[in-house]
């Protein structure tokens, strides 16, 4: 059977400012490609042939660089939301672009993760379920909902966040949906997954189930985290610095600690970088210290500068 996928990619991401200013928050690079392209990769790589883009904060900034898909292998729709929907809302307005009535992913649109999402897909079919939660564990879930399953792995309950989680397994923020349950969801009304959608499943006895996948998993709402997010996957590819295309790094300056140095950018004699995103076409100027920070594309950072978690441009 056919997978399809809705990635939820509409949020402000205020925690990011000022990055998010004029930027979507799953459009911020990481890496060296906007946050979404690694999603989509993600569902391409699990057998996934169609998704859509849950957008509304800059939604215009998306269809641009994505397309209908076809450089990704993978078909790419847009389903703009004018007013914000909460993400049940979201699910349900994108699902009308869907074809077909197989099982749906729903990816969270800030969410970078290692997790097996062809095997969650196999679970959800050997369980017959309705919902299949990708769930994680954490050393400390008091900033997380806690979820409590039984023996079989059937959820059964949800916790809001508290001081005493009765379980370190958290929601990890990846869905598969049978689309029934999709449509049941109200159209065109502002409704919660997490806190409306799922606990009336339980409360009506739907066949909800966790899948607990322990490999790596990150949520990027923080600056801090973004570069985290970036710096793992440029680390992971086995090197210690990415040069994206024409940029231009004198032999005296020193890039380290998964740094990420734009398309076309100049780093000039004598510079030190560290665990930095450094924009395209920007400049670092000679001598310039730059540790835990974002230089916006254009920005050119004068010489002898000393910064610490920055953002220069923005």
């Amino acid at each position: 059977m056919s997978r399809r996928a809705i990635l939820l990619v509409g949020g402000r991401g205020t925690r990011l400012a000022p990055l998010t200013n004029n930027t979507p928050k799953p459009m911020l690079q990481v890496a060296g490609i906007p946050f979404t392209q690694h999603q989509i990769q993600k569902a391409q790589g699990a057998g996934i042939t169609e998704i859509v883009l849950a957008t509304s904060f800059k939604a215009d900034l998306f269809e641009p660089y994505f397309g209908d898909g076809s450089n990704f292998g993978i078909s790419i729709k847009y389903a703009v939301e004018e007013v914000p929907l909460g993400t049940g809302g979201a699910i349900r307005n994108a699902a009308q672009m869907l074809t077909g009535d197989g099982n749906v992913a729903i990816f969270n649109g800030d969410v970078l993760s290692q997790h097996d999402l062809d095997a969650q897909f196999n679970f959800h079919g050997e369980k017959g379920a309705d919902v299949t939660l990708y769930l994680t564990k954490v050393a400390d879930a008091r900033a997380f909902g806690a979820v409590e399953l039984d023996e079989t792995g059937r959820v059964l309950a949800f916790n809001e966040k508290m001081e005493n989680p009765p379980t370190n397994i958290i929601n990890a923020g990846c869905y598969i949906f049978n689309r029934k349950v999709i449509d049941e969801i109200p159209f065109a009304q502002v409704v919660s997954v997490e806190r409306e959608t799922f606990p009336q499943l339980l409360r009506s006895s739907a066949k909800v189930f966790g899948f607990i996948d322990t490999s790596y998993w990150l949520d990027i709402g923080t600056p801090a985290a973004l570069l985290k997010a970036s710096r793992d996957l440029v680390i992971a590819s086995g090197v210690d610095f990415m040069a994206l295309e024409n940029s231009e790094i004198d032999a005296g300056a020193q890039i380290l600690g998964g740094s990420v140095i734009g398309r076309g950018a100049k780093i000039e004699a004598g510079a030190w970088i560290d665990n930095s995103i450094i924009g395209d076409g920007s400049v670092v100027g000679p001598r310039a210290r730059i540790s835990n920070s974002f230089i916006a594309p254009g920005f050119s950072v004068p010489g002898d500068v000393i910064a610490e978690g920055n953002y220069f441009g923005f």
